[in-house]
């Protein structure tokens, strides 16, 4: 099962990015490229049924599987970056997370409105940043088809933050 195996291989680091704070460190599996393409098919295969218009990814590791999804589904990929990041026109959204408080920023014309999108990221936590880039979404005029995670830390309830916008939420491996 593709969640036993995303489990033995990401690491924990302890005190990241501050004391107290575990961190799911996903960089081992980017060198397993068989795994890395059944993660992919297995995301793909969650979202079934769903119309998916774009996938956005977040900034950073929502772009590793991001487009590789938006890719298998056939679909444009929309990188959500840090403020300063994107070379054109953008809308900006504030956002606190466990650790800070930081901007996320979206170019202008990146969604039309009415479009159906599935925002990807590595790891749901409290779920500040994918509301933060929910708030993005619906501001240039398009909807939120669901979320899709490589991991899901359900002790921390970002899946309850995110259900305004969209009960469709995926994950491959739940803690």
């Amino acid at each position: 099962m593709v969640a036993d195996k995303i489990k033995q291989i990401i690491r924990d680091v302890p005190d990241f990015p501050k004391p107290g704070i575990v961190f799911k460190d996903i960089t081992p599996l980017l060198k397993n490229p068989a795994l890395c393409n059944e993660i992919v098919v297995a995301l793909a295969q969650q979202l079934r049924g769903l119309k998916i218009d774009v996938v956005a990814g977040i900034e950073s590791r929502g772009f590793l599987f991001g487009l590789a999804l938006a890719q298998k589904l056939n679909v444009p990929f929309v990188p959500i970056r840090k403020a300063g990041k994107l070379p054109y026109k953008t809308v900006q959204q504030s956002y606190n997370l466990e650790y800070g408080s930081a901007i996320l920023e979206v170019h202008e014309d990146a969604f039309e409105a009415g479009q159906q999108v599935l925002i990807h990221d590595d790891l749901l936590a409290t779920g500040g940043t994918v509301v933060a880039a929910s708030a993005l979404v619906q501001k240039l005029g398009a909807e939120i088809a669901g979320y899709s995670f490589l991991i899901n830390l359900d002790f921390l309830n970002g899946k309850e933050r995110l259900k305004t916008y969209s009960h469709q939420l995926f994950s491959l491996a739940d803690y």
